[in-house]
């Protein structure tokens, strides 16, 4: 299925725990600190520097661009380590979030109660994702260097739908399919 940012709640409830989903358009990059700084200024209830509505963060670090590139590799980043702040940013409209591994149930609650889904992509990938990447600035918090806040824009990036708006989990359902076969 081919989707576009921005990702609106008429978006995420067609999409499906396992569907396979080729995303463009733009998304924000935020690792562990980013998400610290952003989760202080929700707390205090201070402007963030992105707009979180109907947007699509991606857990990653990426690696310089070499020549000619927009970035350098990019791959996801284990995303258990954003449940803290997840649900915050999930509250001030986030729909879509970019990582690798399961999410806590707090997470998995806050996805249901926002209309929000949780995509997988392929860890150990980084340099073919990168090549999905066609553009990349920094919009927000330039001193983390590789944690910095960056803007992307995609075409046809290659994600799976991990957890779907109706609390759906893609790694329950395969392990339960494998559990069967057994």
């Amino acid at each position: 299925m081919k989707l576009k940012t921005p990702l609106t709640e008429k978006k995420t409830k067609e999409l499906k725990a396992g569907d396979k989903v080729y995303l463009s358009g733009y998304v924000y990059t935020a690792r562990d600190q980013a998400h610290k700084r952003l989760y202080k200024l929700i707390k205090n209830n201070e402007k963030v520097p992105i707009d979180l509505n109907n947007s699509v963060i991606y857990y990653t670090g990426p690696a310089p661009a070499r020549p000619n590139q927009a970035i350098g590799a990019c791959g996801p980043t284990t995303s258990y380590r954003m449940d803290e702040y997840t649900p915050a940013l999930l509250k001030r409209g986030l729909k879509g979030i970019i990582g690798k591994g399961p999410r806590s149930k707090e997470v998995l609650e806050s996805l249901k109660e926002n209309k929000a889904v949780y995509f997988a992509a392929i860890g150990g990938t980084a340099a073919l994702l990168s090549q999905k990447i066609i553009e990349s600035k920094i919009v927000a918090y330039s001193d983390l260097e590789t944690e910095a806040i960056r803007l992307l824009k995609l075409k046809e990036f290659p994600l799976v739908v991990i957890n779907d708006v109706y609390g759906n989990d893609y790694y329950e359902i395969g392990q339960n399919k494998f559990k069967e076969t057994r």
